[in-house]
């Protein structure tokens, strides 16, 4: 009679490879913040924005070349997005770089989806998984970012990367929004009974 392999505990997923990026991003978070918000060093900044959207293309590839896709992973992944998008978000608000009418149906997008998250447990569903739409706005929004803080100062390289910001901020935060109008008439529908209590709401 087969039996289904074990899943390895939280501590030895936590140790694999793109479990361990996942992690190092969540920590980059308050390094991030400190550098645009404290002394003000956006070249340093700009290095963990850009290694922030490296590692969260590069987890996903490795857990699967390396056969290490955990369901830790799959809860760390899009926390890690999710926070470092919300914390870039709020300290370019702060620093002026994005109007408030940018960062408010964004940081209000994540607030439905908790509110989404805690009825689906309540429910007896599991979290919903990232989409296809919802990670590529991830990953739109992730480039934007570097352009959008070049932006600043009236140089020549803010001027050429304006237009590049921008085009990019709207595509994410258009994709952004939309992924989660999804998750919520998914929620909906599981809610309803038109779901699978045993499975994810989403797929």
């Amino acid at each position: 009679m087969s039996t289904t392999p074990e899943e390895p505990s939280l501590l030895r997923q936590a140790f694999n490879v793109p479990n361990l990026l996942s992690i190092l991003r969540l920590a980059l978070v308050p390094v991030f913040l400190w550098l645009l918000l404290g002394p003000e060093e956006d070249g340093w900044a700009l290095a963990v924005l850009m290694f922030s959207a490296l590692t969260d293309w590069l987890d996903g590839k490795l857990a699967r070349w390396l056969n290490q896709m955990s369901r830790l992973g799959q809860l760390l992944d899009p926390a890690a997005d999710r926070l470092f998008i919300l914390a870039t978000l709020v300290a370019f608000l702060i620093r002026d770089i994005v109007p408030w009418w940018v960062v408010a149906p964004l940081v209000l997008r994540e607030a439905v989806l908790a509110v989404c998250v805690l009825v689906l447990r309540r429910n007896g569903f599991a979290p919903p998984e990232v989409t296809y739409i919802g990670k590529g706005a991830t990953f739109v929004l992730m480039y934007a970012f570097p352009f959008l803080l070049l932006t600043t100062g009236a140089s020549d390289l803010a001027a050429f990367c304006r237009p590049i910001a921008y085009a990019f901020t709207t595509w994410g935060g258009v994709l952004y929004v939309w992924s989660g109008a999804l998750y919520v008439i998914q929620c909906a529908r599981a809610v309803r009974g038109d779901g699978d209590r045993d499975a994810p709401a989403v797929a």
